[in-house]
């Protein structure tokens, strides 16, 4: 044999033993943890060792393709609707059909809270999303009111509508285009910080906001802690908004032993004075954690709502002029002197319609995770005790087979029925749905309310391409001109 041959041989062997050595780790996940099962587990690849399927994952996220990921499942092994994967570290199971979503979901039993490290790391422990199903009963109950309930939401909706009306006159006098998304984010912020802090959060508010914005970044994130990654920037913003927030927790208990009034301003003083049956009350540190998760609730829902909301109108003029027309109604029977009333945004059923079109077809959250506490059998398939679970929403919401043109934004699809159980899910279902989507709403109903009567949108890049971490987004943030209409007469 001359030399090339023996190199040709050398570097055939070489190949051919990486190949194997590439089809032994390939598998090493798949031999490893589904032998341990010894269950009927659902179709499925476990990925790499280590690191499973997740840089998959999230590549199809971060780069425009959301759907490849599950429809390279369906491909490989039909249209199962559950399936097995590892993911941010984790065995896990995840389910795209309704009544598996549902069952799981509504079952409190069997399955607990399972967000990744990431998430319950950054947005608290203590708080709902790492709460044990008790505590997450009994949090939620001290919450219930000063969050949803029909009075705080009227009260919160005198500054909400200010708010919006201030902000959009300031956005259509700039000179320069500016990115939609991102002032609305602002101006969600704003809101939600004023709902939980009252005005003294104003000198502070910017930098809260930038801190947030890095911290949200890391929720989907791997947990890497390492500098450069996200979540390792991530943690360093928790840190500083868990200061901040914990000195303002410090100057209310100090300043509650001096007032004789006791009077309560804002979410704050209602946590600090709730307390459940027993007379326990919350712990700084879940006050704070509490905050942190309706940030996440009250403010990032609701900005890319709204800004979808918006943009979808714009795009469609049948449906705009239809939700227009009923806010020329509304107004009609607004008082002059107090302007729009919550009472009012409760009457606005095309708008509804409109926005539960919007959450369906955007996705704003593509998931949620659950943990198996025991081994459950569903749909002929074992998820072994310990598994997460991931309830992929986006896979329910854009099925051809519940939805007609299910990419197509169609208001009107709601006019005869409601959604069947577990087809419409985009606030979750079950003792763990959103407890901010009241809120949520109201947001939105109320920025379109405005938005319709008083101004229009000019896009500059109609068609930039759309990311989806953290959330579904226009790569550009919008960017656009805010145009008021002339001879309005919006109150």
């Amino acid at each position: 044999m001359d030399e090339l041959g023996f190199w040709c041989l050398v570097f055939t062997a070489s190949v051919g033993g990486f190949g194997v050595l590439a089809l032994i780790l390939k598998r090493a996940n798949e031999w490893y943890l589904v032998s341990r099962s010894g269950e009927s587990l659902p179709p499925g690849d476990m990925g790499w060792p280590f690191i499973g399927n997740t840089l998959s994952f999230l590549y199809s996220l971060k780069y425009g393709h959301p759907d490849s990921f599950i429809s390279n499942y369906v491909k490989r092994y039909g249209q199962t609707g559950i399936y097995k994967a590892y993911l941010f570290g984790k065995p896990t199971i995840i389910a795209a059909a309704p009544e598996v979503c549902r069952k799981i979901l509504t079952d409190d039993t069997q399955f607990k809270a399972g967000w990744p490290k990431s998430t319950t790391e950054l947005l608290g422990k203590l708080a709902f999303m790492g709460s044990s199903a008790e505590e997450h009963k009994r949090l939620r109950k001290l919450t219930a009111a000063p969050i949803s309930g029909h009075k705080a939401l009227s009260m919160y909706h005198e500054y909400i509508k200010d708010a919006i009306v201030t902000s959009l006159d300031e956005w259509s006098k700039s000179e320069e285009p500016i990115e939609f998304l991102t002032e609305i984010r602002k101006l969600t912020f704003k809101i939600v910080m004023h709902i939980f802090l009252s005005s003294e959060i104003g000198p502070m508010l910017e930098t809260l906001e930038n801190d947030y914005t890095i911290l949200n970044h890391g929720l989907r994130s791997m947990a890497i802690n390492i500098p450069g990654f996200a979540y390792h920037k991530a943690l360093k913003a928790r840190k500083r908004l868990v200061k901040a927030l914990q000195a303002i927790v410090d100057q209310r208990r100090e300043g509650k032993e001096g007032n004789l009034s006791g009077e309560r301003r804002d979410l704050m003083d209602l946590l600090l004075e709730a307390k459940d049956e027993t007379g326990r009350k919350l712990y700084d540190e879940e006050i704070i954690d509490i905050i942190l998760m309706y940030l996440n609730a009250g403010h990032e829902s609701s900005a890319h709502a709204t800004m979808w909301a918006t943009l979808f109108l714009h795009q469609n003029p049948e449906y705009y002029q239809k939700a227009k027309a009923e806010q020329e109604e509304i107004l009609k029977s607004v008082s002059p002197e107090n302007g729009l009333s919550f009472k009012e945004t409760k009457q606005m059923e095309y708008l509804a319609k409109v926005i539960d079109e919007t959450m369906r077809v955007v996705n704003i959250s593509l998931y949620t995770y659950r943990e198996a506490t025991t081994d459950v059998n569903i749909s002929g398939y074992t998820i072994p005790k310990g598994w997460k679970v991931m309830m992929w929403f986006r896979g329910i919401h854009l099925n051809p087979e519940i939805y007609q043109d299910p990419k197509e934004f169609n208001p009107s699809r709601w006019n005869e029925s409601k959604a069947k159980a577990g087809t419409y899910i985009p606030f979750g279902i079950g003792s763990r749905q959103c407890p901010g989507s009241d809120l949520t709403k109201l947001e939105i109903t109320t920025f379109l309310h405005y938005f319709l009567l008083n101004y229009e949108l000019e896009r500059l890049n109609p068609g930039c391409q759309v990311r989806y971490l953290p959330h579904t987004r226009p790569e550009d943030n919008c960017l656009a001109n805010i145009k008021k209409l002339p001879l309005s007469s919006s109150i």
